[in-house]
């Protein structure tokens, strides 16, 4: 009886552990380049469109003026010079002109309202995940016409600065809620 409950004992340790292997043993799924870079766009999207949704429209022309902050942005202003970033590194990926006038780097005049610098927002994001779907591996490292300067640039860097500059960002208009008395989203239970 010993034996057999021993026996039992044994197999079922040996069918769970046979289990848990070819559960651990499943491979991850296969990314394209192109999800890889958009799942790290959407991250930094999300955090950055809720921290802007999350300051009223009559903050949107606060900046801070206590300490060194002389001829910074204002929240719109860094708002809008995301969205307008986004649209020149979307053109430049695809290598053509931006669907909107970008405003050297600083977003249209015409868009003023929160309603208007989410829009723009919003769209700049969609403009470079759509930009963003058509790097491969043929032309990831194939020489292109950047944005701004002379050099020749890369779609893989300039998919890693699409995700990077709006964190860089992310990180000043936390502080511009945060000195209105606005929780970030992100930091929110």
């Amino acid at each position: 009886m010993i034996k057999t409950g021993c026996l039992f004992a044994g197999l079922l340790l040996l069918a769970c552990s046979s289990i848990t292997m070819g559960q651990a043993a499943k491979p991850a799924e296969q990314l394209s380049i192109a999800q890889a870079f958009n799942r790290n766009l959407t991250g930094a999207e999300n955090e950055f469109a809720y921290a802007a949704e999350a300051m009223p429209e009559d903050k949107y022309s606060f900046a801070p003026t206590n300490g060194e902050f002389k001829g910074v942005r204002n929240f719109a202003q860094q708002v809008k010079h995301v969205a307008a970033v986004n649209y020149m590194i979307g053109a430049a990926i695809f290598q053509e002109k931006p669907p909107v006038d970008p405003g050297s780097e600083s977003g249209p005049d015409s868009v003023k309202t929160k309603a208007d610098v989410l829009k723009f927002l919003k769209d700049s994001f969609a403009y470079v995940h759509k930009a963003i779907d058509t790097v491969n591996q043929t032309n990831l490292v194939t020489p292109i016409k950047p944005p701004w300067g002379e050099n020749m640039t890369t779609r893989l860097s300039l998919s890693t600065i699409a995700v990077g500059h709006c964190f860089d960002h992310y990180g000043q208009i936390v502080e511009y809620l945060r000195m209105n008395g606005i929780v970030p989203p992100a930091s929110r239970n």
